[in-house]
């Protein structure tokens, strides 16, 4: 199955079966799902997440419990502003500094609490919590269609500030999982095949367990700058200016 049909399943089964949660509908966006808090936690008991010190995760709602359990463990979380419009793309939650985790964890509120910061000054991120609409037990993660998540990844891989050491997980409700038990995929479809610029996921968390994927794709190296023509360049600051000159 196509990206786009497949993340269409997936808002509409949550949202047709209850267990999409607030912001509503579900589509457009990362679904919030019913046992998020349950994801975060089974994400906790992992050794991935015990021996992390600096994390980057999205803003999107399913993964708010995640983020207030980084900083009330003393981890430095990372958040990227919306679309990377910002000369300095990234807001940083300092655990010693923040003095109200669950405002500064929201949306609205990590403008006011965190710190922004430019790729260079984001030290090595040993684990990414990643949103996703749809993933596959390979490791495949199927985003909201926009390329953000990927395009962070590619930045810091330029910087080295994320490497081979750096472990990438998602929380997701198991119908979020297309080659699991609970799946919504039809017996004649199958996931599809990530690109080239899709970072490949090596953990995936739902309320029920956790899925080491072994993954066999490739992570991209940085940039995939063939791909980005001149709006897109111009729509992010932090591309354009390091942008290699064409023509």
């Amino acid at each position: 199955m196509e990206k786009e049909p497949l993340r269409t399943l997936i808002w509409d089964t949550l949202e047709d079966r209850g267990e999409a949660r607030f912001p509503f509908p579900p589509h457009g966006r990362i679904p919030n799902f019913a046992g998020a808090g349950e994801a975060c936690d089974r994400l906790v008991e992992t050794d991935v997440w015990r021996g992390a010190e600096t994390l980057k995760c999205n803003p999107d709602a399913p993964q708010l419990p995640v983020r207030r359990a980084a900083l009330r463990a003393g981890k430095t979380v990372y958040m990227a502003q919306p679309r990377l419009r910002d000369p300095d793309p990234f807001l940083e939650l300092d655990p010693a500094v923040v003095t109200d985790i669950d405002e500064a964890t929201t949306v609205s509120g990590v403008s006011k609490h965190g710190v922004p910061v430019a790729p260079e000054d984001v030290p090595h991120v040993d684990l990414i919590v990643a949103g996703s609409v749809a993933v596959a037990t390979d490791g495949t993660r199927v985003g909201k269609g926009e390329g953000y998540s990927d395009l962070e990844w590619a930045v810091l891989r330029e910087l080295d500030a994320v490497d081979e050491d750096t472990t990438l997980a998602t929380t997701v409700h198991e119908r979020q999982v297309v080659d699991g038990p609970h799946s919504p995929l039809p017996e004649d479809e199958s996931p599809p095949t990530p690109d080239a610029h899709d970072v490949p996921l090596d953990l995936i968390v739902t309320p029920e367990r956790v899925v080491h994927t072994g993954t066999p794709y490739r992570r991209p190296d940085g940039v995939d700058w063939g791909l980005l023509d001149a709006e897109r360049l111009a729509e992010i600051p932090v591309l354009a200016e390091r942008a290699p000159r064409r023509g």
